[in-house]
């Protein structure tokens, strides 16, 4: 027997690395962090949920999901949530463009594209397996590059396969997503103006639009797209639908805001300077301010937004923000408690209520931290803040097998199963037995194993004996 010569070995390595970023592809990426904000999320759920509804989906199973990320991108992965980089909306000009790229996402829901995301990845596969046979029958057959030419053919049709067929996966939810831009009666300007962001930054990299160069993207040509959807919008009773200045308004608030949390604030102060005295601005430098610990300034920027409204609860959750992480928490509960209220305990806000509660170290107001969380959670279970100010309330009212219960639920939402683990047992084993308590420890005691030894499979039993 020959031994397969070193170009073809090299050639075989690299065909199975492009195969396995392939298979990466196809799955969530978990570095990447969550962003969440209380009026941004309602604002989401709102110019969605019509879009949603016309998708042939309940709205209530729909997430949308803010990802801090800077590039221009969104995505769905599994279940059905779409999934918006911060990147997105800073481009973005309109609550217009974002519902077109929110239509078009769910289009690859209701296409069942990720499910199906296996068959392209399947097809590139058995032909790059099979290129991989024959180069190697005729590298032992003596013919080494011949061999070598007939897997890099094997490859490029393998690649070409799996790129045709997520081309036609958005294609397919371009026009999905124009459909229920239509049946929300929403004009499909702002897609068009975003598509045209697209195609503007790709001139402006140098990614070519010929059709020789379509052929290696994973998306039609953006050129393409503008000019197949434009017919198809034009020709739409929705086309001369006016904006919704209510969304509009919304939405140059949700943008000033993340400005100020993610730019660097020199940036956010050129692009809302003082003279500018709207909400967005004054959003956007309270933001900045805070950064900088400039909190007069802050304090100044969010008092100016309650003077223009001072019943609007996320005015008041911004002055509670800006004073509980300034030190001053006695402060913060005044408007962090009317914030509360006026949202009927929005989850996110009541999150921050009881940590400015704690944060007192008045252990007067621990029975009231421990209602306000009791209610987040109530609402939101998948609030690992809310669980670690609970479980703080638990341990200082001396309570240690509920304070580790909430340790469990707080630990395997963030991915410390080892950790969930061992606080699920601790808990279960102080509970009364029988009990609701109990038998949730039970359960989050099971799922962190299940999720551990996922883990472990997936990263070949490294380091899971340790973490056990």
């Amino acid at each position: 027997m020959r031994p397969v010569s070193r170009p073809i070995s090299r050639l075989v390595s690299r065909l199975l690395a492009i195969l396995a970023a392939a298979m990466l592809a196809a799955q969530p990426v978990a570095a990447q962090s969550v962003l969440r904000d209380a009026e941004t999320e309602r604002f989401l759920d709102e110019i969605s949920a019509p879009l949603i509804e016309a998708a042939g989906l309940e709205p209530t199973n729909v997430d949308i999901v803010l990802i801090n990320d800077p590039s221009i991108n969104a995505f769905v992965a599994g279940g059905q949530a779409v999934y918006i980089h911060s990147g997105l909306i800073e481009a973005a000009d309109t609550a217009e463009e974002v519902q077109g790229v929110i239509a078009h996402e769910l289009g690859h829901i209701t296409g069942g594209h990720i499910i199906r995301y296996g068959e392209g990845i399947g097809t590139a596969s058995r032909i790059s397996l099979l290129s991989v046979l024959a180069g190697i029958g005729a590298a032992l057959a003596g013919a080494g590059e011949a061999a070598a030419g007939i897997m890099a053919l094997g490859q490029q049709a393998a690649m070409g396969k799996f790129l045709a067929f997520t081309r036609t996966q958005e294609a397919s939810a371009d026009l999905a997503g124009a459909e229920y831009l239509s049946k929300a009666g929403i004009s499909g300007r702002g897609s068009l103006d975003f598509f045209g962001k697209l195609l503007n930054q790709e001139f402006r990299y140098g990614y070519s639009q010929s059709d020789e160069a379509g052929f290696y993207r994973t998306h039609p040509l953006s050129g393409d797209r503008i000019s197949t959807l434009r017919e198809v919008y034009e020709a739409d009773p929705a086309w001369d639908a006016p904006r919704n200045a209510a969304h509009q308004a919304k939405f140059e608030r949700v943008k000033a805001k993340l400005t100020g949390y993610i730019a660097k604030p020199n940036e956010t102060l050129r692009d809302y300077p003082e003279t500018v005295q709207t909400i967005p601005a004054l959003y956007a430098r309270a933001y900045a301010y805070h950064k900088t610990a400039r909190v007069d300034r802050a304090l100044e920027a969010a008092d100016a937004l309650l003077e223009k409204d001072p019943n609007d609860p996320y005015f008041l959750e911004l002055k509670g923000q800006v004073l509980l992480e300034s030190g001053r928490p006695d402060e913060a509960l005044s408007p962090l408690r009317r914030a509360t209220l006026l949202t009927n305990s929005e989850p996110l806000i009541a999150s921050m209520f009881g940590h400015a509660l704690i944060a007192t170290e008045e252990t007067s107001n621990y029975h009231e931290a421990e209602k306000v969380l009791r209610a987040a959670i109530g609402r939101d279970r998948y609030n690992p803040f809310a669980w670690y100010q609970l479980g703080v309330v638990y341990a200082a009212n001396g309570d240690m097998p509920r304070a580790r219960l909430a340790s469990a639920e707080q630990q395997v939402m963030s991915g410390q199963y080892a950790l969930a683990m061992r606080s699920a047992q601790v808990a279960e084993a102080g509970l009364p037995h029988g009990t609701p308590d109990w038998l949730r420890a039970q359960d989050i005691g099971l799922q962190a194993r299940a999720l551990l030894e996922q883990q472990c499979e997936m990263e070949k039993g490294r380091n899971c004996d340790r973490r056990r």
